[in-house]
């Protein structure tokens, strides 16, 4: 019911094909990875925006921001763009050894 042809994906190639559904599946990756590549995969087998939106749990205008990335910048696309903001003052390690200090001291 939700099948409708559609023009703005073309075929994946299969590598790219095979990395997404093999990333689609995983259960160690970050969840918003696995729903963008199943959005990807989706919108390829010629799902309507609106269809996989509903499909996925979100709302059209990001099915539509991912597929345009993906689009521009193939895989590379749908990693995270760097943030905005001041960059941390400290490092995950020694944000770690701190955390780690402060609890033999309690």
């Amino acid at each position: 019911a939700y099948r409708v042809i559609r023009e703005n994906l073309p075929a994946l190639p299969p590598a790219e094909k095979q990395h997404l559904e093999q990333l689609a599946r995983s259960l160690t990756a970050p969840y918003r990875a696995v729903i963008r590549a199943k959005t990807i995969l989706l919108l390829a087998d010629n799902y309507t925006i609106s269809a996989v939106a509903r499909l996925v749990g979100r709302q059209r205008r990001i099915v539509r921001k991912w597929a345009q990335r993906f689009l521009k910048k193939r895989l590379e696309g749908l990693k995270d763009a760097p943030r905005s903001g001041r960059p941390p003052r400290f490092s995950p390690p020694d944000r770690c050894a701190s955390a780690q200090a402060g609890l033999r001291t309690a």
